[in-house]
Protein backbone atom coordinates (compact mmCIF):
# COMPACT_ATOMS: atom_id res chain seq x y z
CA UNK A 1 0.00 0.00 0.00
CA UNK A 2 1.19 3.54 -0.84
CA UNK A 3 2.17 6.05 2.07
CA UNK A 4 2.40 9.36 1.12
CA UNK A 5 3.31 12.51 3.18
CA UNK A 6 2.11 16.12 3.29
CA UNK A 7 2.27 18.94 5.72
CA UNK A 8 -0.68 20.60 7.19
CA UNK A 9 -0.68 23.12 4.65
CA UNK A 10 -0.36 21.41 1.39
CA UNK A 11 -2.84 18.95 2.68
CA UNK A 12 -5.65 22.37 3.32
CA UNK A 13 -4.77 23.88 -0.31
CA UNK A 14 -5.47 20.51 -1.80
CA UNK A 15 -7.39 18.31 0.52
CA UNK A 16 -10.19 17.28 -2.01
CA UNK A 17 -7.66 15.89 -4.24
CA UNK A 18 -5.63 14.17 -1.53
CA UNK A 19 -9.21 12.60 -0.77
CA UNK A 20 -10.01 11.35 -4.09
CA UNK A 21 -6.43 9.93 -4.56
CA UNK A 22 -6.94 8.08 -1.37
CA UNK A 23 -10.38 6.46 -2.65
CA UNK A 24 -9.09 5.53 -5.96
CA UNK A 25 -5.43 4.01 -5.00
CA UNK A 26 -6.47 2.26 -1.88
CA UNK A 27 -3.28 4.36 -0.01
CA UNK A 28 -2.82 6.16 2.83
CA UNK A 29 -1.90 9.55 3.40
CA UNK A 30 0.41 10.74 6.59
CA UNK A 31 -0.47 14.65 7.27
CA UNK A 32 2.77 16.14 9.17
CA UNK A 33 3.42 19.21 11.47
CA UNK A 34 6.54 20.46 11.61
CA UNK A 35 8.39 17.30 10.06
CA UNK A 36 6.24 15.28 12.86
CA UNK A 37 3.69 12.66 11.84
CA UNK A 38 0.27 13.80 13.02
CA UNK A 39 -2.97 12.10 11.36
CA UNK A 40 -3.40 9.44 8.79
CA UNK A 41 -5.62 9.33 6.30
CA UNK A 42 -6.83 5.91 4.71
CA UNK A 43 -9.87 4.49 3.01
CA UNK A 44 -12.35 3.02 4.88
CA UNK A 45 -12.87 -0.69 5.27
CA UNK A 46 -16.22 -1.99 6.72
CA UNK A 47 -15.61 -5.25 8.60
CA UNK A 48 -18.22 -7.72 9.03
CA UNK A 49 -16.54 -9.69 11.64
CA UNK A 50 -17.54 -9.73 15.16
CA UNK A 51 -15.20 -8.00 18.31
CA UNK A 52 -14.11 -11.71 18.91
CA UNK A 53 -13.52 -12.66 15.05
CA UNK A 54 -11.55 -9.84 15.00
CA UNK A 55 -8.89 -10.42 18.17
CA UNK A 56 -9.35 -14.34 17.12
CA UNK A 57 -5.46 -15.35 16.52
CA UNK A 58 -4.23 -11.67 18.12
CA UNK A 59 -2.82 -13.45 21.55
CA UNK A 60 0.47 -15.05 20.89
CA UNK A 61 0.88 -16.61 24.63
CA UNK A 62 -1.58 -16.99 27.59
CA UNK A 63 0.36 -19.35 30.00
CA UNK A 64 -1.62 -20.18 33.43
CA UNK A 65 -4.74 -18.47 32.88
CA UNK A 66 -6.33 -19.80 36.53
CA UNK A 67 -3.17 -19.69 38.15
CA UNK A 68 -3.79 -17.09 41.67
CA UNK A 69 -1.90 -13.54 41.59
CA UNK A 70 0.18 -12.99 44.52
CA UNK A 71 -0.46 -9.80 46.68
CA UNK A 72 3.30 -8.51 45.41
CA UNK A 73 2.04 -8.58 41.97
CA UNK A 74 -0.50 -6.17 42.25
CA UNK A 75 0.34 -2.56 42.44
CA UNK A 76 -1.75 -0.23 44.37
CA UNK A 77 -1.92 3.74 44.66
CA UNK A 78 -1.86 4.85 48.23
Amino acid sequence: MNQEHVTKSQFKAKALEYFRKIETSGGSLVITDRGQPTVEIRRYRNDQRSPLERLRGSVLEFRNPTEPVAEDDWEALV
